[in-house]
């Protein structure tokens, strides 16, 4: 027998974004939950292939979510609300990307071979651990080594599988210039690994499980705190 709470689930779980985001605006503010749920794998994703750090990914997600939900009444239902908010993610990941590119050329530091060689710490993480996929992990790589400009249409194309119209208004760029980058990002990944990834490319950089949970009591707990965001926009 299917308990209350399960029904009450799934009855949210049908809800288009745009009902929910009605609904969030008139003061149901627990159900922006179904909202990061659906889409915190996207916001991660986006994030990741600009940033190509899991940990500023994060905080970028992080930071999308409160954002959208501060400006849900500027939302006016013109584009799906993933594109909206996908629009969000973008413009924050630019903008810390922008960031970190302007105190990198400020600090002294070591030389050239210094900044090439300068990754993230290398502290063991358990999802990662499990993460075992052979095939995910070169694709991964892969991808990772793309300049920006080609791996963010390539993750919006081919990880979470926009159309080319989609993609190229996302990026306010021609449908022609999304074609082009796709096809020399392509180009550049070997022939042979992508034929061998096969459906493990949609597998690439997770963000489910307890990364998600985290987030999603981060940002519910933000958007509470009297005189930030709450009561929701309207």
């Amino acid at each position: 027998m299917v308990g209350p709470r399960v029904l009450k689930e799934r009855e949210q779980d049908a809800l288009a974004d745009e009902e929910v985001v009605r609904r969030v605006r008139a003061g149901q503010i627990d159900l922006f939950e179904v909202l990061m749920r659906r889409y915190n794998q996207r916001v991660y994703r986006i994030a990741r292939a600009v940033l190509r750090s899991d940990t500023e990914a994060e905080d970028v997600t992080q930071e999308t979510w409160v954002r959208a939900y501060a400006h849900l009444g500027q939302f006016a239902e013109r584009a799906a609300f993933r594109t909206w908010l996908s629009r969000i993610a973008l413009h924050e990941s630019w903008a810390r990307a922008r960031r970190g590119r302007r105190q990198e050329s400020l600090e002294p530091g070591p030389g050239i071979e210094g900044r090439e060689m300068k990754k993230e710490s290398a502290v063991p993480d358990p999802e990662k651990a499990a993460f075992d996929n052979e095939v995910r992990s070169l694709v991964e790589a892969a991808v990772e080594g793309l300049p920006e400009i080609y791996r963010t249409v390539f993750v919006l194309r081919h990880v979470e599988e926009l159309s080319t119209a989609e993609t190229a208004e996302l990026l306010e760029l021609s449908e022609e210039t999304v074609k082009t980058r796709l096809h020399r990002a392509r180009s550049a990944l070997q022939r042979e690994l992508l034929a061998e990834a096969g459906a493990g490319i949609r597998q690439a950089f997770p963000f489910l499980g307890a990364r998600c949970d985290r987030m999603v009591a981060s940002v519910l707990a933000r958007i509470a705190r009297p005189g930030e965001s709450n009561p929701p926009p309207r």
